[in-house]
């Protein structure tokens, strides 16, 4: 596998850093800390590793850097059930090393984002522990959604909602009374209704934004707010939430309320922080509403991450997701890979209609080939883009995990979610050699195959056929074309069936999406692209499953 690429050296990143609308065509990369890099040789990442491996976030060409969740928790659902939203947990360090951290980062011209987890918190959290001892009656109940149950001695749910993760989204503690909680028992729904509630979360925002950091991913933006009386499903089917009802445990009216008292916090403080909302919503129309001028900055494009690699798919996402976004004046924003779905390059290694959770390897080759020129098609989009850890390393999904070893909470509960994010979250290899291939001292928490050692940042380092060296490159093309980055729209191009081809400007993207080879122009100076092209007389011969960036300039 061949690239061609202009040569340009990597851009600085200070000087975007310092422009005001910087976040309107960010580069994000997603650090999730248990598994980037760990610093005392405990199997665990830590913050003191992140900040260690940050020159590498910088050379790689990103803005700015979103850490999933690292504070105080029991670790129920790694980190996203939050004991003390103040405090660091002690398995990633402690509060002087988040300062560290943020402090090295804007050294670098790097920004830190941090995800805030609002919509439930740990029942280990000193109010639901206090709520639960202090028994019916007591003030902070109110603060978490607890009933009475149905049924001739309450023995029954309050309503018939189910847990994402499987079963009841009820768990009834000793005096009898129920409490809500939309994911595991372990992490109850705040009630938002609750002021002390709004209090409570305005001031943690103002905590972090003292410490320094530049913005807040927030988890499940779309479930704060719940509809009055909590009312039964009904006729609901929990797979509808990604159809087209709006469920009445998620995406209600009343969420925006909240984010609009949050964005008059955040607009109080220089440097442009930011908000992306995680919102989960039937249309990307509807998540067009979070990203309104007085709300959130971004959300996160899931229709785009659930599209399959098919050029009149693809087409359509790109067309409704900027219409959506063009009338609010919100960039789009663009995404392939998380710590909750299969990577890509495994995802587009199985014939699709899959889900986002695979337990496949699939083609390997064939997943590789297309992740790479679905990353430079995304690239070349207007709008802001997400890199979640090792995609630049072309990593797949760990598909082959024995079950004494599984650790995501999903899996052990039998039903809901498939429970296989564990493939996704295993710790990514620095080196060719080592107990954790340059993790850490101590091996690492989840097991990495042997053959990632081929797969390393010391391995593709250098080579101009790694797909470590393409993200640099497209990164480095991406700061130095005009056209590329922000802007709300593309001018579509003839192309021959299975191809997507649009002009930005001077800049032109051609990607096949088909099982053959096509004929197209060659539109000018070749940049990049991201397998074997062709050049003669004035025609580019490209191959299947290969997008390539040309300027006219």
């Amino acid at each position: 596998m061949s690239q061609q690429y202009y040569a340009t050296a990597p851009a600085s990143t200070s000087a975007k850093a310092q422009r005001s609308d910087w976040w309107r065509d960010a580069v994000i990369y997603q650090v999730y800390p248990r598994s980037f890099a760990d610093s005392n040789g405990d199997g665990m990442g830590d913050l003191e590793g992140i900040r260690t491996r940050l020159p590498y976030l910088r050379d790689l060409g990103v803005d700015a850097v979103w850490l999933s969740p690292f504070y105080a928790s029991p670790q129920a659902d790694a980190g996203y059930d939050v004991a003390d939203y103040r405090a660091v947990d002690p398995m990633f360090g402690n509060l002087l090393d988040a300062d560290a951290l943020i402090r090295d980062a804007r050294g670098l011209g790097l920004r830190i984002i941090v995800d805030l987890v609002p919509n439930h918190s740990s029942d280990q959290h000193e109010w639901f522990k206090r709520a639960v001892a202090e028994g019916p009656g007591s003030p902070l109940r109110d603060r978490y959604h607890f009933r009475p149950g149905k049924g001739a001695n309450g023995e029954l749910p309050p309503n018939d909602w189910e847990s994402i993760f499987g079963g009841p989204a009820w768990t009834r503690v000793a005096d009898g009374e129920w409490y809500l909680h939309l994911f595991a028992p372990e992490q109850p729904d705040f009630n938002w209704d609750h002021p002390a509630v709004g209090d409570e979360f305005r001031s943690i925002l103002r905590f972090w934004l003292d410490m320094g950091v530049d913005g807040f991913r927030i988890d499940v933006a779309h479930g704060l707010v719940k509809a009055e009386g909590l009312p039964d499903l009904g006729s609901h089917d929990q797979v509808k939430l990604l159809g087209n009802d709006v469920m009445p445990f998620f995406d209600q009216d009343g969420v925006h309320e909240i984010y609009r008292q949050w964005r008059l916090i955040l607009d109080e403080y220089s440097g442009e922080r930011i908000f992306v909302a995680e919102a989960w919503t039937p249309t990307i129309e509807r998540t067009a509403n979070y990203v309104r001028s007085d709300e959130l900055h971004q959300a996160f494009n899931f229709q785009y991450l659930s599209t399959a690699w098919d050029a009149e798919e693809l087409r359509e996402v790109i067309d409704r997701t900027l219409e959506a976004m063009r009338p609010v004046g919100a960039p789009a924003t663009w995404v392939l890979s998380n710590h909750d779905v299969t990577r890509h390059a495994t995802r587009f290694a199985n014939p699709p209609g899959l889900g986002t959770q695979i337990r496949t390897a699939g083609d390997r080759d064939l997943g590789l080939r297309r992740a790479r020129a679905a990353t430079l098609l995304m690239l070349a989009l207007p709008g802001s883009a997400y890199i979640y850890q090792g995609e630049e390393l072309g990593l797949p999904d760990v598909v082959d995990l024995a079950d004494e070893v599984r650790q995501d909470p999903a899996y052990f509960r039998g039903a809901g979610q498939d429970g296989f994010r564990d493939g996704c979250r295993v710790p990514i290899p620095w080196t060719r050699e080592g107990s954790s291939y340059g993790f850490g001292a101590g091996g690492s928490w989840l097991p990495q195959p042997s053959e990632w050692a081929d797969l390393s940042v010391q391995a593709q380092t250098g080579d101009p056929d790694s797909t470590l060296e393409l993200y640099r490159s497209a990164l480095a093309v991406r700061r130095a074309q005009p056209d590329l980055g922000a802007g709300d729209a593309v001018e579509w191009l003839r192309a021959p069936e299975g191809v997507l081809a649009f002009r930005r400007g001077e800049f032109v993207c051609v990607a096949n999406t088909g099982n053959e080879a096509v004929t197209t122009p060659a539109y000018g100076r070749l940049l990049l692209a991201s397998g074997e092209v062709a050049e003669a007389d004035g025609e580019a011969k490209v191959p299947a499953d290969t997008t390539v960036w040309w300027t006219t300039a």
